[in-house]
């Protein structure tokens, strides 16, 4: 999974991006400080792998894992080719998910690009670039199916789509806001608009944010109500707490965390929403060579999600044998749950579930 982490400049991206990285991405307080995205890969945290190496005691353990792409900062005109514009919109189209940074805090020392704080308007600037950048491709799109209509009419549909999406981009709506069958779902994927694809808003709050509450700050309850209307997600994050808790082992760190009040940090909480945003679900394989979790689309079925390990075991798939982490657990071995009958046997129509924890059986 990859994530393009956006924002205008100075909101707190780059900030973000080290803490949840730790990949040193160069943060300074001027524009355009961030010119070639900045990639950071994160392991998805998974009490679940650690359990099943104390059972296993493997050679190896892998989490899977999450591609942040830190994405140069967005001004106005972007889609007209203005500040780092063309290479910002080539580099968003290539990620799964938007996090939109967006600044909810006050801080004289820090300058706004804009002169004042104002999310809405913030969020206003980078949609409307997006959906500028749309609005080319739609067009395109169009001209291109009103030519292909002339020897096939089947193209009707398509089309009434298309002018639809065009006149919602028009209006300055995401083109996500609509809703499509499963058919126009297909094209709108071959497509791949820029608002298509499904937002975070990371709401960039000051550090006594979260002792004061955070339903306190006017900033965050503006993006929120924003983004309930066009379904997409908000979270509360400070960039600067996240950039002290990458400092932290495992102990300080959860000592921290209570000191603030929070269970979990920003980055737990950002890959838990991107996971529920985009569909996606874990399987795990565990043995003595490798405990490993495997990333999944809701609703994969079993030949399909082996074949995430390798084609050969989709291509020869023969069964799944399958048992539940939690029956896993309770058993306290896989023997155990065997006897107990918990391990079942599953075939070619099994749709896979999070935490299943499986050995494929293959021939090829």
């Amino acid at each position: 999974m990859k994530l393009g982490i956006v924002g205008l400049p100075n909101v707190g991206k780059s900030t973000l991006f080290n803490a949840i990285t730790q990949a040193g991405a160069e943060s300074a307080n001027y524009p355009f400080c961030t010119i070639e995205p900045n990639v950071g890969i994160v392991d998805v945290p998974d009490e679940r792998l650690d359990k099943l190496a104390e059972m296993y005691n493997p050679k190896k353990i892998t989490h899977a894992y999450i591609e942040f792409v830190d994405i140069a900062g967005l001004v106005k005109g972007a889609s007209k080719g203005e500040g780092l514009g063309n290479k910002f919109l080539s580099h968003i189209r290539e990620v799964d998910a938007i996090v939109h940074v967006v600044r909810c805090f006050e801080d004289d020392n820090i300058t706004h690009v804009d002169g004042s704080i104002d999310p809405l308007r913030d969020i206003e600037t980078i949609s409307l670039e997006l959906i500028f950048s749309d609005l080319e491709i739609i067009d395109r799109r169009i001209d291109r199916t009103k030519k292909a209509m002339k020897g096939d009419k089947s193209l009707a549909k398509e089309l009434e789509m298309l002018e639809r999406v065009k006149a919602a981009l028009e209006n300055g709506k995401p083109a996500r806001s609509l809703e499509y069958d499963e058919e126009e779902a297909a094209i709108m994927k071959e497509i791949s608009l820029i608002s298509m694809k499904p937002v975070i808003y990371a709401a960039n709050v000051a550090e006594d944010d979260f002792a004061n509450g955070i339903e306190n700050n006017k900033y965050v309850k503006a993006v929120s109500e924003l983004a309930a209307k066009e379904n997409s997600q908000v979270m509360p994050v400070s960039a600067k707490i996240e950039e002290e808790i990458a400092q932290l082992d495992g102990e300080e760190k959860a000592m921290f965390l209570e000191e603030l009040g929070m269970s979990e940090s920003g980055l737990d909480r950002l890959i838990k929403a991107s996971y529920t945003l985009l569909g996606l679900i874990s399987y795990l394989t565990a043995g003595e060579p490798e405990v490993r979790a495997w990333t999944i689309t809701r609703g994969t079925k079993a030949p399909q999600a082996a074949g995430k390990i390798h084609s050969d075991f989709e291509r020869g798939f023969i069964r799944a044998e399958v048992v539940h982490y939690n029956d896993l657990m309770a058993c306290g071995s896989m023997a155990a749950a065997k006897e107990k009958g918990l391990v079942r046997s599953e075939g070619k129509e099994y749709v896979m579930q999070d935490g299943d924890v499986v050995l494929f059986r293959f021939n090829v």
